[in-house]
């Protein structure tokens, strides 16, 4: 079952239950993954890499909206937002924890023999080749540059 079908599933039974917020959660998700689907140059679909970091942006982008209403004392706004990429997050591969992403980062840095910031490149290419999807890029480039000083 493809990504689509999964969330086209999620979608009738949101209906059902008449959650107006996973509706609409779901109808961006499915829009997002159509529009990418039909873009010229893509005959033939998108990939699960594409389909999650697709995903990724709609909850960067919800968790950027709620820090901003945040901001603004609006917490009615912030708490849709939050429920909505609450609700995206399911359909994303399980994130790894800070400790497996430490360890990851210390095994990656002893294996390359990084010194330096000079280094971080080469480790960040490394975790974004073999943990695309499972690990936040924003945390791991901040446990690099600590880990690289």
């Amino acid at each position: 079952m493809t990504l689509i079908d999964k969330i086209s599933e999620a979608i009738k039974a949101s209906m059902k239950e008449k959650d107006t917020v996973s509706l609409e959660s779901l109808r961006a998700i499915k829009s997002a993954l159509l529009l990418a689907q039909t873009q010229k140059g893509n005959p033939s679909g998108i990939s699960v890499e594409e389909e999650i970091k697709i995903l990724q942006k709609l909850v960067k982008q919800r968790k950027e909206s709620a820090e901003i209403y945040i901001s603004q004392n609006r917490a009615e706004l912030a708490e849709v937002e939050i429920n909505q990429y609450k609700i995206i997050e399911r359909f994303l591969p399980k994130q790894m924890s800070v400790d497996e992403v430490e360890k990851i980062i210390s095994d990656l840095i002893n294996k390359t023999g990084a010194s330096g910031m000079k280094d971080m490149g080469k480790i960040m290419g490394e975790l974004k080749t073999n943990f695309s999807g499972r690990m936040d890029f924003g945390k791991a480039s901040e446990i690099v540059k600590a880990s690289l000083k």
